[in-house]
């Protein structure tokens, strides 16, 4: 069954059709604050993650308005470390907004002690340095751009009188350096990361049943896609974006691919199905498969609510948030100038579902 389109739903892509047919670089403003801070309803944040060597695995958020049930509206940074034996540190720590600061020139970010700083504003490939420390965990990271940075169009789609949702990718893929303290251990680590920033003006579970996002980094190619699945109050309109970059250079952008779900399993952490195999095909230009092999995180979202706010989530929003974090083997084919390509190896995937998954 094909994907719904909502004429509700204004996508900002250039053209032609759901594409990119120019790739339009981005700027250094693309990744600096752009709501206003306090306001009702609005919502932003820098997202980074690292897969490292030795099998750890880390994940900072740095939000100026938190967009989750529970912490809605909150400025403060949220800081997840994944062990190689499946131990998971994971905790959001509130600031006051006095303690928030952030240029909207460029990537300039400081909440407490912890910071985003842009090394050289002026570079095509530039450098980042991310220090968060809270409660027993430091990461001083080093991201190094590979991949020019990445907007699907304008980087914004708009839906309906509810409002928009903008989504840039500064760093689809990087090399990762640096140190994480994890309680008593310092830890030199190497390996490769992601970066991505977001700000809307509505509550994500408002509109949206799920969605999926992942990345791809294989010996030629970096993949970055997401598919938002959206409710009845947008005609059930599936958000589709996709980037497909050769080396360092970007070579397609597209919201124009199947996605093929197959293979469900249920999860009891999670309390949702999700399924262990997925299929992303752009006809004549690429074919990604995804298999699950191994399930990271599983998480029912409510269970870190108190329990006034779970009991407030199921009777009056509806909702029945999971998360998942999956490890999968992939296989990755491309076609570009005539020329065929068949690459393989392992990705990190997510879900998050406020609605059953189809």
């Amino acid at each position: 069954m094909p994907d719904k389109i909502s004429q509700k739903v204004i996508e900002g892509w250039s053209g032609p059709g759901r594409s990119d047919g120019e790739i339009i670089p981005l700027k250094p403003e693309d990744d600096a604050l752009h709501i206003d801070l306090g306001k009702k309803n609005m919502y932003e944040w820098w997202y980074f993650d690292a897969h490292l060597d030795g099998g750890y695995t880390i994940v900072a958020f740095f939000y100026a308005s938190n967009p989750n049930p529970g912490t809605t509206g909150k400025v403060g940074v949220e800081l997840t470390l994944l062990r190689p034996d499946g131990r998971k540190t994971q905790k959001f720590f509130q600031y006051p907004r006095s303690e928030f600061h952030a240029s909207r020139e460029q990537a300039d970010v400081k909440i407490g002690n912890n910071y985003i700083k842009l090394d050289d504003p002026t570079s095509d490939l530039p450098v980042y340095e991310i220090f968060a420390k809270e409660e027993g965990l430091t990461f001083s990271i080093r991201y190094t751009s590979q991949v020019h940075g990445w907007k699907p169009g304008s980087g914004s789609s708009k839906f309906a009188n509810m409002g928009y949702f903008a989504w840039v990718v500064p760093f689809p893929r990087a090399i990762v350096e640096g140190t994480i303290i994890d309680g008593e251990e310092e830890i030199p680590v190497h390996g490769v990361g992601y970066h991505d920033h977001n700000w809307l003006n509505f509550p994500f579970q408002r509109i949206i049943e799920y969605w999926m996002w992942g990345r791809i980094y294989s010996e030629n190619f970096t993949v970055s896609y997401a598919f938002i699945q959206c409710n009845q109050k947008v005609d059930k309109h599936a958000v589709k974006v996709c980037m497909l970059a050769q080396n360092e250079n970007i070579i397609l952008s597209t919201g124009e691919y199947n996605l093929k779900r197959e293979d469900f399993e249920y999860s009891a952490g999670a309390g949702h199905v999700y399924p262990k195999t997925l299929t992303l095909e752009i006809p004549g230009k690429m074919e990604m498969r995804l298999t699950v092999q191994r399930v990271l995180e599983s998480v029912n979202m409510l269970d870190n609510f108190a329990a006034i706010l779970r009991f407030l989530a199921k009777t009056l929003l509806r909702i029945k948030p999971g998360y998942f974090r999956l490890l999968s083997d992939f296989q990755l084919k491309v076609t570009h100038e005539g020329v065929e390509y068949e690459e393989t190896g392992t990705a990190l995937h997510e879900i998050v579902a406020f609605k059953p998954i189809q």
